[in-house]
């Protein structure tokens, strides 16, 4: 894709994050709505004013491009074309959110063949933004101040991880305690990638299921810092629809730094 478009993709993408973020927080958590989908998560009105304003914002952008959403119509993957496409999670980490915590997120991503070009992590309740764009660096800024070039650790051996605050497991534990891990941070939504991306961890596992819009953000911007995102096997995660709309793992690390993921 063309620098000039991608540019301006990201500065729209980045705009329609802060905006659906804004949507978030103008609904109250004792007045969410909240009700439980059928894969047993919540959903609340939070999620869907979000995805009702990134809906509307990338709507008029061109090229126009078919929209993956946790909240959308996912009948639709099995027809179209889904070679460049954006992937968005309207509200990553509802669980915090109804909870009151602060490590919600809007994710907004673009896919070109499989793999997230653009990355757009949008933090409501803090004031900041994490971004990326293939080829262009990967930077985070508050909402009032400067942006500042992100970049993951230099570590030769993992000292810290990130972990799910929802879904760590006993497999994640041993896995950090082979590394011989000293600090674990737990978060929810997208900012564990985040974390590993700005240098703050060392190293983000999760050896269980997630859907491609709970990391194609994460994954552009992780990658432009210069991290690897592999599945389980040590190959970039793919982020064709064609192939399922979930990962059965995953590791955020450091490029270059090795790590021992078993038989796969």
């Amino acid at each position: 894709m063309d620098r000039e478009i991608l540019l301006r993709l990201l500065d729209s993408a980045r705009e329609i994050a802060r905006a659906a973020g804004r949507a978030i927080l103008e609904i109250a958590v004792d007045d969410a709505g909240t009700t439980t989908k059928e894969d047993g998560t919540p959903l609340t009105r939070a999620d869907m004013a979000s995805h009702t304003a990134i809906e509307a914002g990338l709507a008029p952008l061109e090229p126009k491009l078919p929209v993956l959403s946790e909240e959308g119509d996912l009948q639709a993957i099995c027809t179209g074309d889904w070679g460049t496409y954006w992937c968005v999670d309207p509200l990553d980490g509802t669980k915090e959110f109804v909870k009151g915590l602060t490590d919600y997120t809007v994710n907004i991503a673009l896919v070109l063949s499989g793999r997230p070009i653009l990355g757009v992590i949008d933090i409501p309740a803090v004031g900041v933004t994490y971004w990326a764009a293939r080829g262009m660096g990967a930077w985070k800024c508050r909402h009032d101040g400067e942006p500042e070039r992100i970049a993951p650790s230099r570590c030769e051996r993992p000292a810290s991880a990130v972990v799910s605050r929802s879904h760590l497991d006993a497999e994640t534990e041993r896995f950090l305690e082979g590394l011989g891990i000293t600090e674990v941070v737990r978060h929810g939504s997208s900012l564990k990638i985040c974390a590993v991306a700005d240098g703050a961890a060392d190293i983000y596992p999760r050896f269980g299921p997630t859907c491609l819009w709970d990391t194609a953000a994460g994954a552009a911007i992780a990658i432009e810092a210069g991290c690897d995102v592999i599945d389980l096997t040590g190959k970039p995660l793919s982020y064709d629809p064609g192939g399922g709309i979930k990962h059965a793992g995953f590791v955020v690390k450091p490029a270059g730094l090795e790590v021992f993921l078993g038989p796969g």
